[in-house]
Formats: structure tokens, C-alpha cells, sequence
């Protein structure tokens, strides 16, 4: 059996200034911190980032300590993005900030868009047909990579055709996963955790906890670790 497992140093070797990655992870609940600390250490910049959000800045929340940023946040905070693809951008103000400075700019997807855009390029579909948007501006405006968008009509219904979403890397936390791959994300965890497996050019998870293949019964498993390329040790147990 291939051997997938490598320090958070060496899983994100292969990224380069420029490239495109996803990050699983709502308001960085179940974003995998030891990745985004590698990719902080090898210091890339000009990243397009896909995500629901920017993640949490340094002091949120204030309640748990707050003492470094979490998730994406952590790549805003050392200015690494570009583009930031997301359904929303309300909660981290460095968006904003720098928004305002012209080193960053962003585009918002409706959440149930995003996440089918992104499984879509997961399963190798041409795309999606969403009701969403029909009749608003984003009929016509392109869409977040500067395609255009068309207008379907089906049994008298319009719908908007939007094309998958992939990126040169995804990273992605897992709650338990085995040495092959195979892995499950407890509770608000799975968020874009399991849509962003496969969407990718390399999907690298970092699991709370490692488990070695069939101590646990497989049918627990949500994501097949054929989808995974490289598994990160060292993640720690999110503190909320």
C-alpha cells in the first residue's frame, strides 16, 4: 500500500505563488490549522482561495482566547490572497481592509451554489442548473474564474448554468480518517470538508485523529480515501 502520510511541511511542498486552492472549514470550524500553518511557513503569495469565508482574525472569539487567527484567516493575516471566492465575508473586517487597499479582491457565491459548483467538479460534471440568481444581475454578470453564465429553461422554468469550480489543491479536516484515506467529519465539521474532496488537483487531509485500516468499521467512513492524495499528522482538536 502506498504510503500517504507526510509532515504539514511536506504536503504543501508542490504550492506554488498563484495557484488555487479550497479550504474546508466554516468560520474556520473544521479548517485544518496545521495546513494553513505550513502554507504560512512556506510563505506563497498571489493564492486564489475558495471557501465560505475568510475565516476568524486574531482576537475572534474573544470568549475562547483568541490569540491567533484560524482557517483562511490566518492566510489574510500575512497577506497570501488575491481572490477570495466565498458566500460571505462579513465576519473577518482584514476582507475589508483590505479591499479597501486594493490587495485583495473577492467574489461571493450564494453558499448552495458554491458548494454544488464545487461537487461538480468533484464528480467531473459540466456543471449545475440552479434557480438561484435568476432574474437579478447575476444573470449577466461573469462568474467568479470570468466565464459566462447562460439562462436554461426547462418545463417553463428558468435556470441559471453555472460550471464547476476546481482548484490545484484542497485542504480539508477530517475527524477520524485511516492510513489510507478513508475518513468522516463529527458534527458542523463537515461543512465543504466533504464536497471539496476530489475537486481538486491534490486533496491532502490533516484528521484529528489517525486510525490504522479496519479498526473501525468502514460504513462510519463518509469520503473514500481514493479521493485523497496525502494525510497530515499533527492536527489538534478544535477548540471550540
Amino acid at each position: 500500500m502506498i504510503n500517504k502520510i507526510m509532515t504539514a511541511d511536506e504536503a504543501v511542498a508542490g504550492v506554488q505563488d498563484g495557484m488555487t486552492i479550497m479550504v474546508g472549514g466554516f468560520l474556520a470550524t473544521g479548517s485544518p490549522e496545521v495546513l494553513m500553518d505550513a502554507l504560512v511557513r512556506k510563505g506563497v503569495k498571489h493564492l486564489t482561495v475558495i471557501g465560505n469565508d475568510g475565516g476568524l482574525h486574531t482576537g475572534q472569539p474573544a470568549q475562547f482566547g483568541g490569540k491567533t487567527p484560524r482557517g483562511i484567516g490566518k492566510l489574510l493575516e500575512n497577506h497570501m490572497v488575491d481572490h477570495l471566492i466565498a458566500s460571505h465575508i462579513g465576519v473577518n473586517p482584514l476582507i475589508n481592509e483590505q479591499i479597501a487597499e486594493g490587495t485583495l479582491r473577492y467574489t461571493l457565491v450564494p453558499q448552495g451554489t458554491l458548494a454544488e459548483k464545487i461537487r461538480a467538479a468533484a464528480y467531473g460534471l459540466g456543471g449545475i442548473l440552479t434557480p438561484t440568481g435568476v432574474g437579478t444581475p447575476m444573470e449577466t454578470e461573469l462568474d467568479e474564474l470570468g466565464r459566462k453564465k447562460k439562462v436554461v429553461e426547462i418545463e417553463g422554468k428558468k435556470y441559471l448554468f453555472e460550471m464547476p469550480l476546481h482548484a490545484d489543491y484542497a485542504f480539508i479536516r477530517p475527524s477520524v480518517a485511516d492510513k489510507f484515506g478513508n475518513y468522516y467529519c463529527a458534527k458542523a465539521t463537515k461543512n465543504f470538508n466533504y464536497v471539496m474532496a476530489g475537486a481538486a488537483d491534490h486533496t491532502i487531509i490533516a484528521p484529528e485523529k489517525i486510525v490504522e485500516i479496519g479498526e473501525i468499521d468502514p460504513d462510519y467512513f463518509a469520503v473514500a480515501g481514493v479521493l485523497v492524495d496525502t494525510i497530515v499528522e499533527g492536527e489538534k482538536k478544535w477548540q471550540i
